[in-house]
């Protein structure tokens, strides 16, 4: 497995002194980045930054922050100290309404602000156009390896893919799949590519490199029993 193109998602919530203690080792163990979710309980900024601290050249990504709740304006002076040639600074549109507007003015203000990487989460095919267009790549979420591939973009293409390794996670991946499932342009996109949503999950270590073989990177969104550093430490092992 190519560790350097796989990448580690956790929630933004995650306190500071567990992404501090587990960013060394996802660098040491030769991963490419961290990305932090981002939510008004998670400030994912904030908790890169305390990773930037503790790292010296893991990547690291906002995965995504939403432009309806967080605009460019407000973005920008977040950034503060962080390493831009690390950063991969990803934005959606939240529930905008007009949301490829939304996105195609923030990328503009933001790239006039920052030479942070820009990269767009996409569920739909005219937001991964616009992606492809403006930002320097596009993330995509709740796919199968096969829809990843035929969705793959000429811009750098990122899938953020769910992932629980041990039996004892299962339950919490089988109810935030359920629970996205009935969102309705998430329902719409697994309508779309004809799956239901916990076939786009990752649920043991040979899955992954059926998405590698389909994008540039990939993200494991890190589902465990217990959001706890041991928990966490636990499911890297499982990766390496």
């Amino acid at each position: 497995m190519d560790l350097s193109r796989v990448s580690i998602g956790l929630p933004g919530a995650t306190p500071h002194e567990v992404l501090v203690a587990l960013a060394p080792q996802i660098e040491a163990a030769g991963f490419r980045g961290l990305w932090l979710n981002d939510n008004p309980g998670g400030d994912s900024l904030a908790g890169l930054t305390a990773v930037a601290r503790a790292t010296s050249v893991l990547h690291l990504g906002t995965g995504v922050i939403p432009l309806d709740r967080r605009p460019a304006a407000s973005i920008l002076p977040s950034l503060g100290d962080l390493p831009l040639d690390r950063l991969s600074l990803g934005v959606g549109t939240g529930a905008a309404r007009h949301g490829l507007a939304l996105v195609e003015d923030s990328v503009a203000e933001l790239r006039a602000g920052t030479t942070a990487s820009i990269v767009v989460g996409a569920l739909g095919p005219k937001m991964r156009a616009l992606a492809a267009r403006v930002a320097d790549g596009v993330l995509l979420n709740w796919i199968t390896p096969e829809a990843a591939a035929a969705q793959r973009v000429e811009t750098r293409t990122i899938l953020y893919a769910r992932t629980a390794l041990f039996p004892d996670a299962l339950p919490a991946l089988r109810e935030e799949a359920a629970r996205y499932g009935s969102y309705p342009s998430y329902a719409a996109n697994f309508a779309r590519i004809g799956a239901d949503p916990i076939d786009t999950t990752i649920q043991n270590v040979a899955r992954i490199d059926d998405y590698l073989a389909a994008v540039d990177e990939l993200v494991l969104r890190v589902i465990t029993r217990e959001p706890t550093l041991a928990e966490y430490e636990r499911f890297l092992a499982a990766v390496q």
